[in-house]
């Protein structure tokens, strides 16, 4: 990848992600009073992901499950607070992935962090997507998200990934976050789903292409 790209792209990352935690503390602190007044237990959830070239590390988000949902239980539905699931229709659960952008951890455009689980059966080729830092949104985000398979979604990623090497990595950068800022005023619902039977169901469809 272009080094002036990368070093630019981190400028703009520390950039964005310094002045929106500024400028979205009022945000901030109105969702963590109203997350705690809603139901029991921490303001954030934190999950170890993987990132740029496998490194592990702490995603931090918004809670939006219930105290007691069981997020290995697939026999039942995510218990999903109501607080957590208005969050979840405009994304405003991932807005604390802003510190983890500033902290080098994740970029503002790239492949979404997957759990660390999704790592262990995906194709050599497939983790070409691990050449950068993972996003807050991403070619696959703004192409059908939670619509998309698992390995539409890395045929996503990869087509980011191989487009950075031949234009200025800038410029779709700032088409993905156009594309996003979109989707957010328009949400559809079917995009911004998730469950827990998702990610069982995507790990599922990876281990079978593997032992294929």
């Amino acid at each position: 990848m272009n080094l002036v790209y990368s070093g630019v792209k981190r400028i703009f990352d520390i950039f964005l992600s310094f002045f929106g935690l500024i400028l979205l503390s009022p945000l901030f602190i109105s969702i963590a009073i109203a997350i705690k007044l809603d139901s029991k237990g921490p303001v954030f959830f934190t999950q170890r992901r993987t990132g740029k070239n496998g490194r592990v590390f702490r995603i931090y988000k918004f809670r939006t499950m219930a105290e007691d949902n069981d997020i290995h239980d697939t026999t039942c539905q995510d218990k999903r607070t109501r607080v957590g699931s208005a969050l979840r229709v405009f994304s405003l659960d991932e807005l604390p992935q802003l510190w983890n952008v500033l902290k080098g951890d994740m970029s503002i455009v790239g492949p979404r962090p997957w759990i660390t689980d999704y790592l262990l059966y995906m194709a050599p080729s497939e983790r070409r997507r691990l050449r950068v830092r993972p996003g807050i949104t991403g070619l696959a985000q703004v192409s059908g998200r939670n619509n998309l398979s698992i390995h539409q979604k890395i045929r996503y990623d990869l087509e980011y990934i191989d487009r950075l090497s031949v234009h200025f990595g800038l410029f779709e950068d700032i088409k993905v976050v156009a594309r996003t800022i979109k989707s957010l005023l328009f949400p559809k619902k079917s995009e911004v789903e998730s469950s827990k039977s998702l990610v069982y169901s995507e790990l599922d469809e990876l281990k079978y292409a593997s032992a294929a």
